[in-house]
């Protein structure tokens, strides 16, 4: 085996090689533009090859391998044989093999499934250590000989901080993870995952897989991953660029279906009806509502002569039309062509012959009568009409579907004068994406990666199920982190909605970058969430949490931060929306650059970014800041290494308490609370405790036991005694 200086000779070779793949990009640039045999081949090759230069030259800096892979002579295919694996391919001398073998080859596996009980022709696994760009050591596993341990460079990658944008794990994807990875492209996955289990990065990594074994197809079709909210893009956007994938398409849900601009916002009860599943029915009943019934001849001039269409057979071509379930759009013009047609056969029976100009002449005078029967319809129209209520013949497309009340939650208090202006809401955005797709079919994608997928609601999954119709889907999700008020309590039926019922549920079980403090006290929410997840372990057995009750929440933050600042890493101090400006006030005000490795953060727009060090200021506040508060508690941004910690003050009195915290109390706030009316504080606790059924402070008291749902229960009369 090579020694630590052979390696390092072979990193400049790699260099070299790189070098070489430059130049030979930039001079097939050159040639390229004499050799095409037309001009449309030349835009063609130029481009192409130009992109391929760009795409060299823009490489990141970085270790040009992390792995290596010895062949013993076991093996059917490669016996005798090594071979570095990196991030990328790189070529070797003109006509010899390459020098790095790209990750994603089928050979590369290897490196990520092979063990000592099954080598899979593994005669020694190396593992390199890297400082920036210098090689600084390796590991040897002998796995022919059954050594295969913990290793130290292993560790040290997933631990190591991590400041700025999220980073690719190719060199420490793990064995169930490479499964996902690695899953055909027409296998639909969903992964359901804990924070820290890196379920978004085997999602992109996923992406840059498929992209590699199946280039041609997802050229043509385009690859599209969803995210949450631009913070979370924000934190991924380099990953796949790292893997040599720039030609993925990244965005929001909201900014793809982003038609009108936002100017409006709903209240809870409307957002939750146009986020229900039978809003589609009435937003069809809406659109093909205004179909009329032919009921006269329809007459088209031509010169001095009228052809006529007498309404059975228009009747027929109406109802013949629309059995047929085309896109409204594309219905309206197959009456207008089958019209048409009509005409055309009554023309050539007198000896006319149907020109194209003709023809074209005809259609047009079928407009007027195709107006009536079949209008065109834009989606802002259609939606505008209907959210101004019941037409005033009584004709209602929500009739049936939608109860009274949800009826008027769905209607303007105050409906504008005109479609033009209209307010538009982010729910709205949803409905007007249903009806476009209804007039015509929308642009559908080879694949779509959607994480945070717990949180869409019906009609959303419905928006994504119409652009992944004839591709496949990777679902990346968390049941308990589930805060909209339509989260999912189901993989399967989520997946039913997704449009893809038979796509497989995989759970993640490990947490790679959450130490073992956070994913023990993580767990014991799970109890308290109402959702069936497995419970996580860490693979991390490092880690600190440590909780504090701070007479005022500011300066604890300050104390907090200053203290994390002693360590290497990125720092995150999350809060409830409503404090984020006064905590941010407070660490400018002390000092404190709120950028680079510091960030303050809503918890609102946190979810599936990741910190070195986390401080939660009042962890009550979040919980009690919506409905599935303690569901974004659950999924607040993991801290990724020692030390863990977390700073709050105490949490409001029982009675300021939403009724899930009346019988299950979150402990990061430094105490437990041993009596539900006097809040007698007892010693500090980081469990999420029942609360007894009987008090266990000195003064006896009576309650009622608990109701069966906790939102039922009355609020208990502030008690006169303090501590």
């Amino acid at each position: 085996m090579a020694t630590l200086d052979d390696e390092r000779e072979y990193v400049e070779r790699c260099r070299a090689g790189l070098r070489r793949m430059l130049e030979g990009a930039r001079d097939n640039v050159i040639v390229g533009e004499t050799v095409a045999g037309d001009r449309y081949s030349a835009e063609r090759l130029g481009r192409h090859l130009k992109s391929l230069a760009k795409e060299l030259s823009e490489e990141p800096e970085g270790p040009p391998f992390f792995g290596l892979l010895d062949f013993g002579p076991g093996s059917a295919e490669h016996a005798g044989r090594a071979y570095h694996i990196g991030r990328r391919h790189i070529s070797g001398e003109p006509g010899g093999p390459p020098v790095v073998i790209d990750w994603r080859a089928p050979v590369s596996r290897a490196f990520y499934r092979a063990s000592a009980r099954d080598p899979q022709g593994v005669d020694v696994r190396r593992r390199f250590g890297w400082s920036g760009t210098t090689l600084t050591g390796f590991e040897d596993e002998r796995l022919s000989r059954g050594e295969e341990g913990e290793s130290r460079i292993l560790a040290a990658e997933i631990e190591r901080p991590r400041v700025g944008p999220m980073r690719d794990i190719v060199a420490t994807i793990q064995p169930e993870q490479d499964d996902l990875v690695r899953a055909e492209l027409d296998t639909s996955i969903c992964v359901q995952g804990a924070p820290g289990t890196g379920k978004t990065a085997v999602g992109l990594h996923r992406a840059a897989y498929l992209l590699y074994a199946h280039r041609r197809r997802l050229q043509r079709a385009g690859v599209l991953v969803l995210g949450p909210n631009r913070a979370f893009l924000g934190y991924i956007s380099a990953v796949l660029p790292a893997l040599g994938e720039v030609d993925v398409e990244q965005t929001t849900l909201e900014r793809l279906l982003a038609t009108v601009p936002v100017t409006a916002v709903d209240g809870e009860a409307t957002a939750e009806v146009k986020h229900d599943a039978r809003m589609a029915r009435v937003l069809r009943r809406a659109l093909y509502g205004r179909i009329a019934k032919p009921v006269e001849p329809v007459a088209v001039p031509d010169g001095s002569f009228r052809w006529r269409v007498y309404e059975d057979e228009l009747r027929r071509i109406v109802d013949d039309t629309r059995r047929e379930s085309l896109p409204y759009g594309t219905g309206r013009e197959r009456v207008r062509a089958r019209v048409v047609e009509s005409i055309r056969r009554q023309a050539e029976a007198r000896g006319q012959t149907a020109t194209a100009p003709w023809l074209r002449r005809i259609g047009r005078g079928v407009t007027p009568w195709l107006d009536r029967i079949w209008p065109s319809a834009k989606p802002q129209e259609v939606l505008y009409e209907l959210l101004r209520g019941p037409a005033p013949d009584g004709r209602d497309p929500a009739r049936g579907l939608l109860t009274d009340a949800e009826r008027a939650a769905l209607t303007w208090s105050r409906p504008p004068r005109s479609v033009r202006s209209a307010k538009w809401s982010a729910a709205d955005l949803v409905l007007l994406d249903e009806l476009g797709a209804l007039i015509e079919r929308p642009r559908g994608y080879g694949h779509v990666i959607v994480d945070e997928a717990q949180d869409l609601s019906p009609m959303e999954c419905r928006a994504v199920a119409r652009r992944s119709e004839h591709g496949s889907l990777t679902v990346l999700g968390d049941l308990a982190q589930g805060t909209t008020p339509w989260a999912a309590s189901s993989w399967p039926e989520r997946l039913e909605l997704l449009g893809k019922p038979g796509g497989e549920v995989i759970a993640l079980t490990t947490g790679f970058r959450v130490p073992a403090a956070v994913v023990e006290l993580a767990n014991t929410l799970l109890a308290a969430l109402e959702v069936e997840v497995p419970a996580t372990r860490s693979y991390r057995s490092d880690g600190r949490l440590r909780v504090m009750e701070v007479p005022v929440l500011e300066k604890g933050v300050v104390e907090a931060v200053r203290e994390a600042s002693g360590f290497e890493g990125s720092i995150g101090v999350i809060a409830a929306d409503a404090g984020v400006e006064a905590i941010s006030a407070a660490l400018w005000n002390e000092g404190l650059d709120v950028s680079g490795r510091l960030s303050v953060m809503p918890a609102s727009m946190c979810k599936g970014l990741e910190y070195d060090h986390v401080v939660v200021a009042e962890p009550a506040a979040i919980a009690e800041a919506e409905r599935r508060g303690l569901n974004r508690l659950y999924g607040r941004p993991h801290p990724g290494r020692l030390p863990a910690r977390r700073r709050a003050r105490p949490a409001p009195s029982a009675t300021a308490r939403p009724p899930i915290l009346r019988w299950a109390y979150f402990s990061t706030c430094g105490f437990r609370p041993v009596c539900d009316v006097c809040t007698l504080r007892e010693e500090p606790a980081r469990v999420l405790l029942p609360h007894p059924g009987r008090p266990a402070c000195h003064q006896r008291h009576t309650r009622p036991e608990p109701p069966a749902h906790p939102r039922q229960h009355p609020r208990p009369e502030r008690a006169a005694h303090r501590r």
